[in-house]
């Protein structure tokens, strides 16, 4: 439920390794079966535009959850800290409290999205580093009330 694309990516990694030192065996051997893939259901996947990675706090705290772990860690899911100031976010949890979309609700990140809220729990500056909830607090003011971009 918490598993980012990039956990996915290095979970399905040696699986996938396995597969390909199985299958150039059994080619060598002569017995790999091929099965063709269906056409039935296929669509194609057009590559992500940097507007749809944006984050929408307007939306549900799961769907800007999903959103998240989806695209961490590349190309990543952002907000603006102020006008011009990206930071990507790379782990988010279910947060606790309500209010305006995009409000920071606490000390320890809490977000406002459209029903419920998220706890930002890794991120990254543009240029910087990725890093905690925590070490990012100690470095960057984003109090209670203040509205994410």
């Amino acid at each position: 439920a918490d598993m980012t694309a990039g956990a996915l990516h290095d979970t399905l990694a040696p699986l996938g390794a396995d597969l390909m030192v199985r299958a150039l065996g059994a080619l060598e051997r002569g017995t790999l079966r091929l099965t063709p893939q269906s056409d039935e259901g296929v669509t194609y996947a057009t590559k992500i535009d940097k507007g749809e990675t944006r984050i929408d706090w307007s939306r549900s705290w799961k769907e800007v959850h999903d959103h998240i772990r989806g695209l961490s860690p590349f190309p990543g899911a952002w907000f603006e800290f102020v006008p011009g100031v990206r930071v990507k976010v790379l782990r988010t949890t279910r947060g606790e409290g309500s209010g305006a979309p995009g409000t920071v609700l606490d000390e320890k990140l809490t977000v406002a999205c459209g029903d419920g809220s998220i706890r930002l729990t890794h991120l990254q500056r543009a240029g910087k580093q990725p890093m905690t909830a925590e070490e990012f607090s100690r470095g960057t003011r984003m109090r209670p009330g203040m509205l994410l971009l």
